[in-house]
């Protein structure tokens, strides 16, 4: 199972390095084995910002039909990693700076961070890309804790007043609005310099975009899923396809045509929305654009990697309190996008809080799962 599922990323890695190796030997033995370094490093950043990310798409994923769990594994990759870890700079950086593509890979490959390079330019659009994907992210994170169906809770003190809160309608979006706003006018207030009136317009209208993004592509997802766009799984086979999810031994139905694309759709975006701090953060390691596309990209594929491992395991009908803990995750990391409008917070610390909320989900599933036997196969919701 593990080298089944891994393998490309596994061979990818390998091509990976080599390349960044590669690379850097243009400027000598010492340049080419920095490059190295410096790729495998963004690799682990990649994976340790983005398995909360893992474990929210393997829920989405599971309910897509096998066409368009592929589609998610070959164009979202490349989407993924020329999309977001290669272009999306140097688009901030054309749209912040008025610079022509050319000029912009020159600027990209003469390095440094001083005024005016490339790292600089991107640093200097921070707070608008936050703003855009912690509003994102913020929303997963509301809707997710303030269903009304929800049966089971992590940490009920928390999560039962959420789902309380739930049945007033729009209420994720008041607070996803309020929180932007109260930063933004904090920052406003203490940093006037820095963090200027026609900045604290740019960050609010970016997060209303991202509020935008997410309610158009969310809602036409869940639009077409409710309506014909459903079938059931009858006719798959084992070929090395993804297994279908099981509900009480049932199968459940996958999502085809319009509700599928959404979800791809939604999915994008969703991997958009992780990748931003890791681009960003990127950019306080290396300056190359191209050891940052190996080095996010190959993180990238791991991700989907481990998407496909917990969809193959069921991993998460049997770890009833990991969905959750990948939501509080996302939770921590929109507000941390948030505070990074205005304050420096140092990546390691962003990846860190994840994986240590996501470690002690998984740690308290299986001490669920001890307590009661009888129900660790079956799908929480």
């Amino acid at each position: 199972m593990i080298l089944k599922t891994f393998g490309w990323s596994f061979a990818i890695t390998v091509a990976g390095l080599v390349g960044a190796f590669l690379y850097g030997s243009r400027d000598g033995t010492s340049a080419a084995f920095s490059a190295l370094s410096v790729a495998a490093i963004l690799i682990v950043l990649e994976v340790s910002l983005s398995f909360d990310n893992a474990v929210v798409n393997a829920k989405v994923l599971n309910k897509m039909s096998k066409f368009w769990q592929t589609m998610f594994l070959t164009v979202g990759i490349l989407i993924a990693v020329f999309g977001m870890r290669l272009v999306f700079p140097f688009l901030v950086v054309w749209a912040s700076a008025g610079l022509n593509p050319v000029d912009a890979w020159d600027l990209a490959m003469a390095g440094g961070h001083g005024e005016g390079s490339y790292a600089y330019i991107l640093e200097e659009a921070h707070p608008i890309i936050a703003a855009f994907g912690g509003m994102f992210l913020m929303m997963i994170f509301l809707d997710f804790f303030t269903d009304d169906e929800k049966e089971h809770h992590w940490l009920g003190p928390i999560e039962r007043p959420f789902q309380r809160l739930g049945a007033v309608s729009g209420i994720s979006v008041a607070i996803a609005l309020a929180l932007l706003v109260i930063v933004g006018e904090v920052f406003r207030r203490t940093q006037p310099e820095e963090f200027t009136a026609e900045e604290f317009g740019s960050v609010l209208l970016a997060g209303i975009l991202g509020l935008l993004t997410y309610l158009v592509v969310k809602g036409l997802g869940d639009a077409f899923e409710s309506s014909s766009g459903l079938m059931d799984d009858e006719d798959e086979d084992d070929d090395g396809a993804l297994a279908p999810a099981q509900v009480s031994g049932a199968e459940v139905a996958l999502a085809t045509g319009k509700a599928a694309f959404f979800m791809f759709l939604y999915l994008e975006v969703l991997d958009a929305s992780f990748s931003f701090d890791g681009v960003i953060g990127a950019f306080a390691i290396t300056t190359d654009p191209i050891v940052i596309a190996i080095g996010l990209g190959v993180g990238a594929l791991y991700v989907r990697s481990i998407t496909v491992y917990l969809v193959r395991k069921g991993t998460l009908a049997e770890y009833v309190y990991l969905e959750h803990g990948a939501h509080w995750a996302i939770g921590a990391l929109a507000v941390l996008l948030f505070v990074t409008m205005g304050v420096s917070i140092p990546e390691v610390v962003t990846g860190l809080i994840g994986v240590v909320i996501i470690i002690s989900a998984l740690a308290w599933s299986i001490r669920e799962n001890r307590l009661h036997p009888e129900e660790k196969h079956e799908v929480h919701v």
